[in-house]
């Protein structure tokens, strides 16, 4: 989301609250070290798991194995949502971001994320780029996740967030990107 219209949503935000800027908003999605991802299944129910991300180009970005109960529920339908933050009451700031997945398979792009994935987390989150996604390099040899198997690559999602909402604490602020 690049230069977002901004809003406090009073309803939700003490009376002397300000919006929440975007810059401190992406800092938290660049920062995150564990998102929470919430698809939905099929039959309409809720799947949500917690995640790696990278905060990359102004969207939020994943992967997941091929016959994971995410990506068949992405195959399905597209639209999630994703939340970081913090678990605490009266301080930080709580985001989620909500919007469709795209596919990620430019050979160029998933350089770019393999890079930014091994610099974060002292370096445990390590790819190898291929056609189509990633191969987990820390897979055992015929782990789907190697992406050598019937299953394929480890598939690479893009959320372009539709909407992000910023929940800040203390003094209590709702903000609410979206798309300008």
């Amino acid at each position: 989301m690049q230069d977002p219209v901004t809003e406090l949503d009073a309803r939700f935000s003490d009376p002397a609250a300000t919006p929440t800027p975007w810059a401190t908003t992406e800092a938290v999605l660049d920062g995150a070290q564990i998102s929470w991802l919430t698809t939905v299944r099929p039959d309409g129910r809720p799947h949500v798991t917690p995640l790696v991300t990278v905060w990359l180009d102004g969207a939020v970005h994943f992967c997941t194995g091929p016959s994971e109960q995410k990506a068949l529920n992405l195959a399905a339908n597209p639209n999630v949502v994703m939340t970081t933050g913090c678990n605490t009451w009266d301080e930080g700031l709580d985001v989620m971001v909500e919007g469709p997945v795209e596919r990620v398979t430019d050979l160029a792009t998933l350089r770019r994320l393999a890079a930014a994935w091994a610099t974060r987390w002292d370096g445990q989150w390590k790819f190898e780029p291929i056609e189509g996604g990633f191969v987990d390099e820390h897979a055992d040899a015929g782990d789907e996740a190697r992406g050598d198997g019937s299953d394929g690559p480890v598939l690479v999602f893009a959320v372009r967030a539709t909407k992000v909402l910023a929940f800040g604490k203390g003094t209590f602020s709702h903000t609410r990107y979206r798309p300008g």
